[in-house]
């Protein structure tokens, strides 16, 4: 499938999808939120892709937000619709099944930081700037914000984000635990890929059932996430995988994964 506004490549088992908008700062627009949407259903049912980097096109914005032309039309009736196409876009994200990793270079605000708060990992540059400015133009945040960015960084730090508009530098971010490490610029990705590539080496069974678990979690109650947690484990028993797991810890050798 040919994307407009998204580029798709594959690297070993690590597909990286660059959002290509440098010109508007990577803003996500409606075409946008669609094409990386198509783009993650074709990855979870992808046999061989086992870990995703998603990134912004150029050095100035990971995304610098949703579209402000499309806020602007917005009316009670119209948000809805708009508000729940990128609700799927991010739940796509979330539950794909792999581990995806938001390399952030620069800008990324509103709707760009609801999208890399749906990422498993988050890797910026020393010059990254991190923020969800909505009150600033009448609104709230509504890609998720209100909900990811408090179960993250703490309900005293998102209010603090949220309500008066702050912007975070990395050390900020980093301290307030938003992102999983800084990384020099002139080394960022190949620091993102050897993320990626420890991540590859691992079960992709268990990494499924593992993110299924942790994500779900947050949303139910103890008990029933207690229940989750035992019904994925057991599912993962029979598994070659697990066996395969066992066998080399005890021969003291390089595991071997097959997915399955």
């Amino acid at each position: 499938m040919a994307f407009k506004n998204i580029l798709f490549e594959i690297d070993d088992s690590t597909a990286i999808v660059t959002i290509n908008r440098p010109k508007f700062l990577n803003v996500i627009n409606s075409k946008t939120a669609t094409e990386l949407t198509l783009i993650f259903e074709e990855i979870k049912e992808s046999k061989t892709i086992k870990s995703i980097i998603i990134k912004g096109a150029g050095k100035k914005a990971f995304s610098a937000g949703a579209d402000i032309n499309e806020i602007k039309r917005l009316t009670k009736k119209t948000a809805r619709s708009f508000l729940s196409h990128g609700h799927k876009m991010l739940k796509c994200i979330e539950f794909c099944g792999k581990p995806v990793i938001a390399a952030i270079s620069g800008y990324v605000l509103g709707g760009g930081l609801e999208l890399a708060l749906a990422c498993h990992f988050r890797i910026a540059t020393k010059k990254s700037k991190f923020g969800l400015p909505e009150l600033k133009i009448g609104v709230i945040p509504g890609w998720g914000g209100n909900v990811r960015l408090p179960r993250i960084v703490g309900r005293a730090k998102a209010l603090e984000m949220i309500l008066t508009g702050k912007i975070l530098n990395s050390d900020e971010a980093l301290e307030a635990g938003l992102i999983n490490e800084v990384v020099a610029e002139n080394e960022f990705m190949v620091k993102v890929r050897e993320r990626a590539s420890r991540l590859n080496e691992m079960p992709p069974l268990a990494i499924k059932k593992a993110i299924d678990t942790i994500m779900k979690a947050t949303e139910i109650s103890f008990q029933e996430a207690i229940k989750l947690e035992m019904k994925n484990m057991s599912s993962l028993c029979e598994t070659y995988d697990k066996k395969e797991g066992i066998a080399a810890f005890l021969e003291k050798r390089e595991t071997n994964f097959k997915g399955r």
